[in-house]
């Protein structure tokens, strides 16, 4: 039999063993390159804010910083290529809202069967981003009334989004619901895509966030229509939000966060939240990030935590309301 001293030895030196290694793995973090995931193409709004934001950390950290553009499946196969990565920090999640509320529209299994609220732990929220309806001149609509009255003589105008379970997805939803227009969701597989085909007037008509459109919408190739939002962003000070103009329920919100795979040492996060807030309080990122049509947040891991619960209970109830689906 082993001796009852040995057995409480034993068990000590586990328990120090234990508590040692999240403290040696901050001590020697990061060891390699860090990656941002960014589970959309290049181009859209969270591809510009993770560049923005791995150019200012590689030298903090004293380790290159990549971004690496994995889309599909509305950023669940981004997230489950995180979540099956090691949980030592160098392998990151940088995505919208998206990937809180897809799973509520895509079917069981979608992505890799990744559940963003098991496998992945939050770091940091670093930025939100108003959400703005535009049309292409084309369309023939250059307000909210005149695209209701559009659709009402012609159902089943088609409008675009960043794909499928999107924030700018469920807008079109609450549109149709609260105008009791006939409106066709086209997804796409991100923000760049998506711009791209309302300019080309392959859809002429899309929600998306405002900083991808703001400088097509200065240069007259897109028309700002409303903001799907509560208030009026600087960017864009004499657009009405959809609310004012006559048609309320219409507001989404969106966010970008930083996720990393379950299991990673807790000084860890605390060293990437540290380092991320410290990045985001640079001049020139502000700047760069506000002209880009973004807010920039940050804070502590709780606030992106606070965040997710609010959306997943929020979208999952109007997924059901609406009976939004994948298209």
């Amino acid at each position: 039999m082993t001796h009852p001293t040995r057995r409480i030895t034993l068990g000590l030196l586990g328990t120090l063993l234990a508590m040692a290694l999240p403290l040696a793995a901050a001590q020697t973090f990061p060891s390699k390159t860090v990656t941002l995931v960014v589970p959309f193409p290049p181009g859209g709004g969270p591809d510009l804010a993770a560049r923005v934001l791995a150019e200012k950390l590689a030298p903090k950290l004293g380790q290159p910083v990549v971004v690496d553009n994995r889309p599909g499946a509305g950023a669940l196969l981004g997230a489950s290529a995180v979540a099956r990565s090691a949980a030592d920090g160098h392998t990151l999640l940088f995505t919208p809202n998206t990937v809180v509320i897809s799973p509520h529209v895509l079917a069981p299994g979608a992505g890799g069967g990744v559940d963003v609220h098991k496998d992945l732990v939050p770091v940091i929220a670093p930025a939100t981003t108003p959400m703005v309806l535009v049309a292409n001149p084309q369309l023939g609509a250059t307000t909210l009334k005149g695209l209701v009255e559009l659709a009402r003589k012609s159902p089943g105008v088609p409008y675009g989004s960043p794909g499928n379970g999107s924030p700018m997805h469920f807008a079109g939803e609450m549109l149709k619901r609260s105008a009791q227009v006939d409106l066709m969701h086209v997804p796409y597989r991100g923000v760049g895509p998506s711009i791209t085909a309302a300019l080309s007037g392959e859809v002429k008509l899309l929600f998306t966030g405002l900083g991808g459109a703001v400088p097509h919408i200065k240069a007259g190739k897109l028309i700002p229509l409303a903001l799907t939002e509560k208030a009026r962003s600087p960017l864009l000070p004499d657009v009405p939000t959809a609310t004012e103009q006559g048609v309320a329920g219409v507001e989404v919100n969106a966010w970008y966060g930083v996720l990393a795979p379950a299991g990673t040492p807790a000084p860890v996060i605390a060293r990437l939240n540290k380092e991320f807030n410290d990045a985001l309080k640079l001049p020139d990122v502000r700047e760069r990030l506000a002209g880009a049509g973004l807010d920039v947040l940050g804070g502590t891991p709780q606030v992106l935590a606070d965040f997710m619960k609010a959306d997943n209970e929020r979208y999952g109830k109007l997924a059901k309301e609406l009976n939004i689906k994948a298209d």
